[in-house]
């Protein structure tokens, strides 16, 4: 069988690979990962959460080159381009890099039925691999535990809040939402929630497993002091920090 040949008709393609546009479960995904032959060389940074997942995993990719690493981005959804999802060292990724990408999951794929997500994902891995990296920061595209990038053992987890959203795949409440979410944990590992409130099963299971949580407001945090403001966390606090240019409420 021959390949698309241009991003438009992979896209295309790929969006008749699976009947469900979600499909959540790694067994599918995992089995591809494998014959990929890839694993991360780098750090993994893996960035889950109701709202701010994408803005904490933008924020990341800034601050880490600001710092001289070479760092890859993936996010989603794309607001024009699909190109969008995968930026390698600041710049989204070309057509002619995708499509290379695109076709080697087709070669080792066989007969696994992939959706439009997990494909995406494990061509951005294998894209990843090749431009070795000193970091890679992953968004969750939806829930944690079964989404497809949790087939990459993360050295830090972020949840940035947990809400009630897409219930019919993570559960009605947001102690089910919670669970979900805290899948991205691992043992040993950092794992940074960053809601003020988070439910019950999140805690309980990032102790089971043995992540070390960092909870804000207990383990890390602001505030805020007239035109300046304070920061403590697990290294120090830090005292006299200027208001950044743009922000929000407090």
């Amino acid at each position: 069988m021959s390949h698309p040949t241009s991003l438009a008709a992979w896209l295309a393609y790929l969006e008749t690979l699976h009947p469900k546009a979600i499909a959540l479960g790694l067994e599918r995904v995992h089995a591809v990962y494998s014959r990929l032959g890839i694993a991360p060389a780098c750090p993994v940074i893996t960035v889950g959460g109701t709202n701010g997942k994408g803005s904490t995993s933008t924020f990341l990719e800034r601050m880490l080159s600001a710092g001289g690493y070479r760092v890859g981005l993936y996010t989603s959804p794309h607001l024009l381009h699909y190109n969008e999802r995968v930026r390698i060292v600041g710049t989204d990724a070309g057509d002619g890099e995708l499509c290379a990408a695109f076709a080697v999951v087709e070669a080792v794929r066989g007969d696994t039925p992939l959706t439009y997500f997990e494909f995406g994902t494990l061509a951005t891995l294998w894209l990843f691999a090749q431009a070795r990296l000193d970091a890679w920061v992953l968004e969750v595209g939806l829930g944690g535990r079964l989404d497809a990038v949790n087939i990459v053992d993360a050295d830090v987890s972020i949840v940035t809040t947990i809400a009630v959203d897409h219930t019919d795949y993570l559960g009605p409440t947001r102690e089910d939402i919670g669970r979900e979410k805290a899948g991205i944990f691992r043992a040993g590992r950092i794992a940074i929630c960053a809601d003020l409130h988070p439910p019950d099963t999140l805690v309980t299971h990032a102790t089971a497993v043995g992540a070390k949580l960092l909870r804000i407001g207990a383990d890390f945090g602001y505030a805020v002091q007239d035109a300046q403001w304070r920061y403590f966390g697990p290294g120090g606090q830090r005292y006299g920090l200027p208001h950044p240019a743009l922000r929000g409420s407090y």
